[in-house]
């Protein structure tokens, strides 16, 4: 223990001078009694011990041969190699051994690099969070576009990172900012970068399409060079402070709305980071005049791709289903069962060839059916057999006691197809108020043949004095009557 020279001087002065013991001065002073010994000359010191060889010396060449070809390698990994060469200390001991001779990486140093007005515009994505949708939830995500020298950037927020998102958002910031930089400068997303090995980059041709029509060149930053895309990356955390900080984004249409206001009076009115004096609005004046010309008309940035129509006249896109009228799915029509979808953020539309067969306003959300007012009339009218009865259904709907007269055909095996259809042509003739009845005088009797059936008809006919149930059309001069024969044994007899 240490103490400082005053107590050191007390501690002599109590036992040389007034003779006090050893535990006397330890309380007194409140130090501990081999202080006392140690300063009054009591307690020899102790002789230093010998130094040991480390343990590690065994292995120091091997490991600083390791970490200079490997300098990641984990500590653990290196106590294993080292064990396996006769080490025989604690992985604690190795592993402070390796935090001092790790070789430490060098740093880089970046450039300050600056830009020319209308020279170079940056964009990237920031992740919000997730929003409710019909359906579930959905992944939100702001794009930013930010022209390099003036500051000036506008934003929206989106549901997908697909290429024709990007497409669409490159198109609303161009005519937002009222031209476009000669160099867009990205990250390297799937959606820009399809393949890439050092500066060689192959780019999503969509993409490439759009940038000639704009005249604009692409250009992907170096990975973890954060000075080539530096002040996109400033724009989205001033976004996050000052715009998205204790601000709730319930959904698409709401977040753009206040950003769009949150662009024109706050963001493009602060101070320029570089230029003293100036706004951003300022220098974004100055800037539009070096910006290009947009092109007329605008490019079409819609998806556009082939769909099925299924069975039930409808279409799947985006894992979920559109409506379409019901004649495209009719396979014994000639007609398409193949059209075209073209979709944006906010319409779905549905062509045959040029012409438009129905849109939809865009769903985000899954497994979510779309429905137009009056599609299953439309199905109905198309398909009869969709509302007609079948057979058995038919029969049972008119006739009370059906279900009963199919269980005695059942029991005793009869078809039921056969028995069906000649039911149904008794109930075509005769009507269902009297076969009714005579399916009622069947069951009673406990019979089963369609036969009596046909017999407990006609007789029910003849007394009701009603027309014979021939499916014969006569021409408008002829009236149906009843042929009554006449007795026929007298042809023979002589006059």
């Amino acid at each position: 223990m240490t103490v400082s020279r005053e107590i050191e001087t007390e501690i002599r002065v109590l036992y040389y001078g007034e003779h006090l013991k050893v535990g006397t001065i330890a309380s007194q002073l409140a130090v501990h009694a081999d202080v006392v010994r140690r300063v009054t000359g009591l307690q020899a010191p102790r002789a230093p011990l010998p130094p040991r060889e480390s343990l590690i010396e065994e292995v120091r060449a091997f490991i600083e041969e390791t970490l200079a070809r490997y300098p990641r390698l984990r500590a653990t990994r290196v106590y294993d190699m080292a064990r396996q060469r006769g080490y025989r200390g604690s992985v604690r001991t190795l592993r402070e051994h390796v935090r001092k001779v790790r070789p430490r990486a060098m740093k880089e140093t970046f450039l300050r690099l600056s830009v020319l007005p209308g020279e170079e515009a940056q964009v990237d994505w920031a992740y919000i969070g997730e929003v409710p949708v019909p359906g579930g939830t959905r992944s939100l995500w702001l794009f930013v576009m930010v022209l390099s020298w003036s500051r000036a950037s506008w934003g929206e927020f989106v549901f997908d990172l697909s290429v024709w998102s990007l497409l669409r958002s490159l198109t609303r910031a161009c005519q937002f900012l009222g031209g476009t930089p000669r160099e867009w400068v990205f990250d390297n997303p799937k959606t820009v970068t399809l393949e890439r090995h050092g500066d060689a980059v192959r780019f999503h041709p969509r993409l490439l399409e759009l940038s000639g029509l704009y005249a604009a060149r692409l250009r992907v930053c170096q990975p973890r060079r954060g000075n080539e895309k530096g002040r996109v990356e400033r724009h989205i955390r001033y976004f996050r402070d000052r715009f998205l900080s204790a601000r709730e984004i319930g959904g698409r249409e709401q977040g753009n709305r206040e950003l769009l206001t949150f662009l024109d009076e706050i963001a493009w009115v602060r101070p320029h980071p570089e230029l003293p004096g100036r706004t951003v609005r300022n220098c974004y004046e100055e800037e539009r005049s070096r910006l290009l010309p947009l092109p007329e008309p605008p490019p079409c940035t819609d998806q556009v791709l082939p769909v099925a129509v299924d069975k039930t006249a409808f279409c799947q896109f985006d894992r979920n289903l559109y409506s379409v009228p019901p004649q495209y799915s009719d396979r014994r029509l000639n007609s398409p069962n193949t059209l075209t979808l073209a979709a944006d953020d906010s319409q779905v539309r549905f062509l045959d060839g040029a012409e438009v067969v129905t849109s939809h306003p865009r769903c985000f959300g899954r497994r979510q059916v779309l429905e137009l007012p009056g599609h299953r009339e439309a199905v109905l009218a198309l398909k009869p057999g969709a509302y007609e009865p079948k057979g058995r259904d038919r029969l049972r709907a008119q006739l009370p006691r059906m279900d009963a007269l199919y269980e005695r055909w059942v029991e005793v095996g009869r078809n039921l197809g056969s028995m069906t259809t000649r039911t149904l042509k008794l109930l075509d003739l005769y009507g269902a108020p009297l076969l009714g009845e005579a399916v009622a005088v069947v069951l009673d009797r406990g019979m089963h043949d369609p036969g009596a059936l046909a017999a407990l008809c006609e007789e029910r006919r003849r007394a009701a004095h009603a027309p014979v149930p021939l499916d014969v059309h006569l021409p408008s001069h002829i009236h149906d009557r009843d042929v009554i024969p006449h007795d026929l044994e007298t042809y023979d007899e002589k006059p």
